[in-house]
C-alpha cells in the first residue's frame, strides 16, 4: 500500500489511525479528512488512493455514502471501515455499499496494527467480534419447533419483516404505534432475537413470509 485516506472527524483517533497504518506500511502517504464535504474535495483533487479507512458517524452524514461512493468510481479502493459501532444497523448497510473490512476503534492498537498486516496476504481485516457477528447472521439458524405466536403477533411480524416501519405497521393494521411496539418486544422475546433482520429470517424458516 501505497496511499491512503483517512475519514475521521475526531484528531486523536486520525492520529491514533495514522500511527497504526504507517506501523504496517512505513512508506505509505497519508491524507486526513474530517467530513464527507471534505473528503469529496480532497477526491476531486486527487488520485484515488489504494485504501480507505472510513468512520461512519461524521458531522454532514454517513460514511456509508463515501463507501458506495468509492466502490463505485474507484472499484480498486481497498474499503475499510473504522468505528466504534458494531451493530446491525451499522455494520450491514457498509458491508452492502462495500467495505472489504470492519475494524473497531475500541480495539488496543496493536490488535488493530496485526489485522492490517493481514491485508498484505489477502486476509479482510475485521475484528473479531465483527467476524463473530457476520458468522452468525449468515449461519442457519434452528429454533424451537414450539414457537407459538399469536394471529396480531404474526401479522405484525409479517409487515416489519418486509421492512415496514411501525407508523406504517400502524396504519396498514389499524391500532396504534405503541401497541405495534409492544407486539415487536414480544414478538423479539418469543422468538429470542434482537433486531428486525434476525425477526425477519425466523420469519421465513417459519413460513410467516
Amino acid at each position: 500500500m501505497k496511499t491512503a485516506l483517512i475519514l475521521e472527524d475526531v484528531i486523536d483517533s486520525q492520529v491514533w489511525l495514522s500511527q497504526a497504518l504507517t506501523a504496517v506500511f512505513p512508506a505509505i502517504t497519508l491524507s486526513c479528512v474530517g467530513s464527507l464535504r471534505e473528503a469529496r474535495t480532497w477526491l476531486a483533487a486527487h488520485t484515488a488512493p489504494e485504501l480507505a479507512l472510513i468512520d461512519l458517524g461524521l458531522p454532514d452524514g454517513s460514511g456509508v455514502e463515501l463507501i458506495g461512493e468509492l466502490n463505485r468510481n474507484s472499484p480498486q479502493t481497498l474499503l475499510i471501515v473504522a468505528s466504534i459501532f458494531d451493530d446491525d444497523k451499522h455494520l450491514f448497510p457498509a458491508l452492502r455499499a462495500g467495505a472489504q473490512g470492519y475494524l473497531l476503534k475500541d480495539q488496543p492498537q496493536a490488535q488493530i496494527i496485526e489485522l492490517l498486516k493481514g491485508i498484505a496476504e489477502g486476509r479482510p481485516p475485521l475484528s473479531p467480534p465483527v467476524a463473530r457477528k457476520m458468522l452468525g447472521y449468515f449461519q442457519p439458524q434452528t429454533k424451537p419447533e414450539n414457537i407459538s405466536l399469536t394471529d396480531r403477533e404474526s401479522e405484525v411480524l409479517r409487515c416489519i419483516a418486509k421492512g415496514l416501519t411501525l407508523p406504517e405497521t400502524a396504519r396498514l393494521l389499524g391500532i396504534s404505534t405503541y401497541t405495534v411496539s409492544d407486539y415487536v418486544k414480544a414478538i423479539y422475546r418469543k422468538l429470542n432475537v434482537s433486531s428486525r433482520a434476525e425477526a425477519a429470517i425466523t420469519a421465513q424458516q417459519m413460513g410467516i413470509i
